[in-house]
């Protein structure tokens, strides 16, 4: 059986997308007074555009709203801030993630996280989930310096969690920098499905995650059948 289940943060246990889209509603309410001359459902539809689920940082997204929207009475450095203190009270996970981790340590399973943007923001969020206590390593890209794809991040993890990359599983939203970047060190790679991506390559792919610990025998499994 596998020893370590990594993960990523962003769109695998963070349901990234609706935690946006609560935000940006409260956003424009918080700040309706400032914000009231954009219709609503403008300023949510192009902030989501702009931020391109996630790969683009908010200081070019809220640069781009003011001067897109015209907004004279905020600095985008007021609407980052903004972003970065509240973001974290509207984080949502994706459904069972608490009882599929509760699963996995109760297995004796090392569990990891990978995942890139900034550290205390990351952090903030991990908190907000109440998933911390799970992990016995978190990895943030800020702080180590080099990010997913890097192979260096993947092998800095599995060597805290001092394990083989044949004992572990990583599992992500991202075709390249979660999957592939995960089979290039010689994990195996599974995808966390989304609508993004289709047609990817991946060792397995899971959608809802109370199916993890049957996946993880099935890949198991096969990885003996053939090895024998």
């Amino acid at each position: 059986m596998f020893k370590a289940v990594l993960f990523d943060l962003d769109g695998t246990l963070l349901n990234r997308d609706k935690s946006v889209e609560l935000f940006i509603n409260q956003q424009y309410e918080r700040l309706y007074e400032l914000l009231s001359h954009i219709p609503k459902e403008q300023y949510i539809s192009r902030f989501i555009e702009l931020d391109n689920h996630g790969y683009v940082w908010k200081d070019k997204v809220y640069q781009q709203l003011i001067s897109e929207f015209n907004i004279p009475s905020l600095t985008w450095e007021e609407l980052l801030q903004d972003y970065v203190k509240q973001f974290k009270h509207h984080c949502v996970g994706f459904p069972h993630i608490h009882k599929m981790l509760e699963e996995l340590k109760n297995n004796k399973i090392a569990l990891g996280m990978i995942t890139n943007g900034y550290g205390q923001f990351q952090m903030d969020n991990i908190k907000a989930l109440e998933i911390e206590k799970y992990f016995d390593v978190i990895l943030v890209s800020e702080w180590e310096g080099i990010k997913k794809p890097n192979p260096q991040i993947f092998m800095n993890a599995l060597e805290q969690l001092n394990v083989e990359p044949s004992e572990s599983v990583f599992i992500g939203d991202h075709p390249e920098n979660d999957v592939k970047a995960a089979q290039n060190v010689g994990m195996k790679g599974i995808w966390k499905k989304n609508n993004q991506w289709t047609d990817i390559e991946a060792d397995a792919i899971i959608d809802d995650y109370l199916e993890l610990p049957l996946l993880l025998k099935k890949l198991d499994f096969n990885i003996h059948s053939h090895t024998k």
